[in-house]
């Protein structure tokens, strides 16, 4: 046997290349599963992006080929296809092949860019099972094509002549099966990144088209000279906004371009998206911050020379003046500097100046130029000061000594015996009668039941302070024991897994709906950390002779009758609710972890979720009952 004992340099491994991108990939996409398929797309379009920043691009297709490969056109200027200095190989190859090589990393390629980390073009090549790019330039069609992970098969070389004024790049890729976990594109999640795409880049225009559907001949065009301004109107589209004008706002300094649109709506909730070079900082940054300083001081200062606010009154805090405020921040910078693991923050100070100079000048111009939406909009801000008071009151209810209280006596929490919060869960279930189901098939020792009465308040449609006067909402929020708004704290979660269990039906899935929306609008930490979960309960039950069998769709109970022998009587039961079940069937189903299905709530784009929630509980009845007999789109299903 080898002596491992013995540790030198003969021990540590190099990898060379893109042999580091396969045998490493979550260090360059993040991971292998869904969102690192789709990751793949958006490297190879944030190319085409950058052509287009630098104004050389106006048209971008994202094609999905019957195979699941993925097409990318564009008419930029087109790869450069002489040889490169430095490596003596085709600038094509070396930009496939060779990790940090770029168009981004000084020379003047681009002034600003999309990629982070200038890795996209090889780290795609490396994770393909082939990689066929064609370049347009010169009056002539260039080839290359990758195999197996970056080995090139053909070398660059003309195929063909073209319109001397033609110029632009196509790439066509297929992610390689043995490295990702699925290779089947969803067209929906391509679809919202890349409407997103053609809103952050006025004048843009990006298509979508799916092969794969004999249907789509066309596919999606998504084109916007409205930039940012339509974002915000097809954000509020579900909402009413109380001002007519989306207000906009740009200006430039030293290279760095600065733009905002903003517009209230008769909403309890934000929606406050940031970007820099189309890059989503969900973690904010010095941008978002310059906006949200300058707004709070703006309306304050006019609220108090128009003696709206008397110089006894508190100043309005900035949730106060965020109160259904939807508003888009977009930064272009030549050298952002990002901070954090996730690259989600913008670091760069200078930025601060210029979004809070450019916010202000112009804000403080359109309350004084607008005096009817600017009194709606200080009348809103003030509305919302007075239930913050309110709930700050309300929220003391939720604030007891032992943290039970109130729960215990209301009588309806079954709390488990286990003080692990890595071990423990609890069971949020639909109705008295299922909890009590629940109650009596659980394992005592990690499993909590909370029952509830019917369906919770719609906190879509509701200020804060009435939500914590909401019974079933306050017994949830003691439970979890995190709080709620300035008061949560996800280190006191006493519970690593909340299972959401209703009945599969239409009402089930709408209780479902509301729960996710209440967490996502004021526990979102719960579902960023993958604490939520939704049980799975079958719905049907076959028997056959001692035999039965759970299916939890109409495709399982097909697939299992069909392969029975066909002198075989089954009896299909469909279960119309989890208090049909007796406690042995509810446990063996839907709570015992060895048989249990549960799908685990994930948040893959904060923009999307906020979408969907406000589809789902908006004034727009039908798509909220599309979605809900669909289910949540942003929810993976998990074996567990």
């Amino acid at each position: 046997m080898e002596n491992k004992e013995h540790y030198d340099a003969s021990d540590i491994q190099v990898l060379e290349g893109l042999e580091a991108v396969r045998k490493r990939p979550g260090m360059y996409i993040g991971t292998t599963d869904v969102k690192g398929l789709h990751h793949l797309v958006w490297e190879i379009v944030d190319n085409s992006i950058d052509e287009a920043l630098a104004g050389y691009c106006k048209n971008i297709e994202v094609i999905i080929n019957k195979n699941n490969s993925i097409t990318v056109k564009d008419d930029g200027r087109g790869i450069p296809t002489g040889i490169h200095a430095k490596t003596g190989i085709s600038t094509v190859e070396t930009v496939y092949t060779i990790l940090h090589a770029g168009g981004k990393f000084g020379g003047g390629g681009y002034k600003v860019s999309g990629g982070l980390h200038g890795v996209g073009a090889s780290v795609v090549n490396a994770l393909s099972s082939y990689v066929i790019i064609n370049i347009y330039r010169d009056g002539n069609v260039y080839e290359t094509k990758f195999v197996n992970g970056g080995k090139i098969e053909k070398k660059l070389e003309i195929i063909d002549t073209c319109d001397i004024n033609r110029t632009g790049t196509t790439v066509t890729f297929k992610p390689d099966v043995t490295i990702f976990d699925t290779d089947i594109y969803d067209y929906e999640t391509l679809k919202v990144r890349i409407r997103e795409l053609a809103f952050l880049n006025k004048g843009l225009r990006l298509t979508l088209r799916d092969d794969r559907d004999n249907e789509d001949t066309t596919g999606e065009t998504f084109l916007y000279e409205g930039g940012i301004s339509e974002y915000v109107k097809y954000i509020n589209r579900n909402k009413t906004p109380i001002h007519e004008q989306i207000i906009h706002l740009e200006g430039e300094d030293s290279g760095v371009i600065f733009e905002v649109a903003l517009q209230y709506n008769s909403g309890y909730t934000e929606s406050i998206y940031s970007f820099v070079n189309n890059i989503n900082t969900h973690d904010g940054g010095t941008h978002e911050e310059g906006v949200r300083r300058a707004l709070t001081r703006i309306i304050n200062n006019y609220a108090r020379k128009n003696n709206i606010l008397k110089e006894k009154d508190e100043s309005l805090t900035g949730d106060d003046v965020k109160e259904g405020l939807t508003m888009i921040v977009s930064c272009k910078h030549p050298n952002p500097q990002f901070e954090g693991q996730t690259k989600g923050r913008l670091g760069n100070s200078e930025v601060r100046k210029l979004a809070d100079n450019v916010f202000s000048e112009g804000f403080e111009r359109f309350l004084l130029e607008n005096p009817s939406a600017a009194k709606i909009i200080i009348e809103k801000t003030l509305t919302a000061a007075r239930a913050r008071a309110a709930a700050k009151k309300a929220r003391e209810l939720t604030r007891r000594k032992g943290g039970l209280e109130l729960t215990n006596q209301w009588g309806k929490l079954a709390d488990c015996s286990c003080k692990n919060p890595e071990i423990s869960e609890i069971f949020i279930v639909e109705g008295d009668s299922a909890g009590g189901q629940a109650k009596q098939g659980r394992d005592a020792k990690t499993q909590a039941i909370l029952p509830l009465r019917g369906k919770i308040l719609n906190v879509e449609k509701a200020r804060l302070d009435r939500i914590l006067g909401n019974e079933e909402i306050r017994s949830m929020i003691t439970a979890f024991g995190t709080g709620i708004g300035e008061d949560f704290d996800l280190k006191k979660l006493r519970y690593h897994k909340i299972i959401i269990m209703t009945d599969a039906d239409v009402d089930g899935s709408h209780i479902r709906t509301l729960l996710l929306t209440l967490f996502y609008r004021f526990f979102k930490p719960i579902i960023e950390n993958g604490h939520v979960y939704v049980a799975q309960p079958p719905l049907y039950k076959i028997t056959h002779g001692k035999t039965f069998k759970f299916v939890l769709t109409d495709e399982e109970k097909d697939e299992y009758l069909n392969s029975l022998p066909p002198s075989t009587k089954a009896v299909i039961n469909r279960n119309k609710g989890l208090g049909e079940m007796d406690k042995e069937e509810l446990c063996y189903t839907t709570m015992n972890i060895e048989h249990r299905t549960l799908r685990k709530i994930t948040i893959e784009d904060a923009i999307l979720a906020d979408q969907v929630f406000e589809t789902l509980m908006g004034e727009d009845v039908e798509p909220r009952r599309k979605f809900i007999e669909e289910n949540a789109e942003y929810a993976e299903n998990l074996d567990i």
